[in-house]
C-alpha cells in the first residue's frame, strides 16, 4: 500500500515524523526561552471544550509606601489587586494537492516532497502569528500607559545600527530587566551591517552527510539573532520643501510638484533651472529610505502552547478529478501571547483572529486592575515586560 494512500495513512506516525525535522527558528525561540509554556493556558483551554478565548488572572505586586515606625503613627494596610489577561486561540489550516498523473510521467513523489517540508511551512505559519502579534502590541493607543509602552519600548536609529544600539534600546525599555533578554529577530541588511562591524556571529550546524554549514542565525553579545528577511520594512519617501533661493544655485538640483495632497505629490528634477521660476521650485531635505523592524524578546516574553486539534493531519484520496491526486490537509490551534499585555477580542469576526486582527492595536491593551474609571486602575509596570522593537535604516 502506498505510503499516502487515504485508507493506509497514519496520522500519528506521520505527526512523529513531522515533530523529528528540526524547525530551527522555532527551536531556537524555544531555547532561548522568549516562548514558555503557561500551565494556567493550557489547563484553561483543557478544561473548557470548543473554547477559544479566555481570561487569565494575574497577580499583583505588592504596592504602597510604608508608614514611620514611631510609636505613634499607625500602620495602613494595602491588598494586592488583581490583574486579568486575554488570551486568544489561533486556528490555521492547509491542504496541499499532488496529482497521480505528475509521479507517473516524471516518476517523481511529489507528495513526499511535500511532507518533508510540513514542519518548516509550520514554522513559518508560527512565526507569521508572533510577527502579527507584536506588530499588533506595538500598534496599541487605547490609553496613555500603552501608548507610553509603546514609545518606551522603540528605539528609533537615526542611521544603521550600530554596537551599542541593543544594549541602549533594552535599557531605554527594561532598565534593569534588560538582563533577560534572550533573542533578536532582524533583517538580512541589518545583520550584514552587523557584521560589517565584526558584533555577530553565525552559528553552524553539520547535514547528514556531515557537512558542516552555516545557519541564519547568529549571537549578539550572547543573545540568538535570528536573520530572516521576512521582518518588516518600509519605503519612507523622501522630503521636499520650498526652495528659499532667490536665485538659482548653479549644480544645485531643483523639483517641481504637481500632484495633491489626498493623492500624493509628484516632484520632478528640473532640467534647466531658471531664475525665473525659482519661487515654485523645491529642494530635497532628506533622501528615501528603508525603515528595518528588529524585534527584540526577553525570556518569558511570549507564553505558548499548542491546544492541539482534533485530527492534525489528514489524507483525502480522490480517484476521479484530474485521474486521481492526494490531498494533505493540516490544521493547528495555538495560543501565543505577550506577557504582561491582554488580548481583548474588540475587533474579531470569527472565533480564531486572522493576521489582519492580531496586527489591530485596537485589541490590545496593557495588562491592568479593571477598575472602570481608567484612573483607579493599576497597570503592569512596561519594564517587566521584555519586549523591544529597533527601527533603523540598516
Amino acid at each position: 500500500m502506498g505510503k499516502f494512500d487515504a485508507k493506509s495513512f497514519n496520522e500519528k506516525a506521520f505527526k512523529y515524523s513531522v515533530e523529528r525535522i528540526p524547525n530551527l527558528k522555532m527551536n531556537e525561540l524555544k531555547k532561548s526561552r522568549a516562548l514558555k509554556g503557561n500551565n494556567d493556558i493550557k489547563d484553561v483551554f483543557a478544561n473548557q471544550d470548543g473554547s477559544t478565548y479566555a481570561r487569565i488572572a494575574m497577580k499583583g505586586l505588592l504596592e504602597g509606601d510604608a508608614v514611620n515606625y514611631d510609636g505613634q503613627t499607625n500602620i495602613t494596610a494595602t491588598s494586592t489587586k488583581t490583574f486579568e489577561r486575554g488570551v486568544v486561540v489561533v486556528g490555521r489550516a492547509k491542504g496541499f494537492v499532488e496529482k497521480d498523473f505528475a509521479d507517473d510521467v516524471s516518476g517523481q513523489k511529489f507528495m513526499d516532497n511535500v511532507a518533508e517540508q510540513i514542519a518548516e511551512y509550520k514554522d513559518g505559519l508560527d512565526q507569521d502569528t508572533i510577527l502579527s502579534v507584536l506588530k499588533g502590541i506595538f500598534s496599541m493607543n487605547t490609553n496613555a500607559k500603552d501608548i507610553e509602552f509603546v514609545n518606551k519600548h522603540t528605539t528609533e536609529v537615526a542611521g544603521n545600527m550600530t554596537a551599542t544600539t541593543l544594549n541602549s534600546a533594552t535599557n531605554k525599555a527594561c532598565g534593569a530587566n534588560k538582563k533577560k533578554i534572550r533573542l533578536v529577530f532582524m533583517h538580512s541588511d541589518v545583520a550584514t551591517n552587523l557584521e560589517n562591524l565584526r558584533v555577530v556571529e553565525y552559528l553552524k550546524y553539520t547535514d547528514k552527510d556531515g557537512i558542516q554549514r552555516d545557519l541564519e542565525i547568529a549571537t549578539w553579545n550572547g543573545r540568538i539573532v535570528i536573520v530572516d528577511d521576512d521582518m518588516p520594512t518600509a519605503l519612507v519617501e523622501a522630503t521636499y520643501a520650498k526652495t528659499s533661493d532667490e536665485a538659482v544655485v548653479e549644480g544645485k538640483t531643483y523639483y517641481t510638484r504637481s500632484g495633491s495632497a489626498q493623492a500624493g505629490y509628484t516632484y520632478t528634477a528640473v532640467a534647466e533651472p531658471a531664475t525665473a521660476s525659482i519661487a515654485n521650485y523645491y529642494e530635497k531635505t532628506a533622501d528615501e529610505y528603508t525603515a528595518y523592524t528588529t524585534y527584540v524578546l526577553g525570556e518569558g516574553s511570549i507564553d505558548y502552547e499548542d491546544v492541539g486539534v482534533k485530527v492534525p493531519y489528514e489524507m483525502y484520496r480522490d480517484p476521479a478529478t484530474n485521474g486521481g491526486q492526494d490531498t494533505l490537509y493540516i490544521r493547528q490551534r495555538k495560543v501565543f501571547a505577550p506577557f504582561g499585555i491582554s488580548y481583548e477580542k474588540t475587533s474579531q469576526s470569527t472565533l480564531s483572529p486572522t493576521n489582519a486582527e492580531l496586527e489591530t492595536g485596537a485589541n490590545w491593551e496593557l495588562v491592568h486592575s479593571g477598575e472602570t474609571t481608567v484612573a483607579n486602575r493599576t497597570y503592569i509596570n512596561h519594564k517587566s515586560i521584555p519586549i523591544v522593537r529597533i527601527i533603523s535604516r540598516g
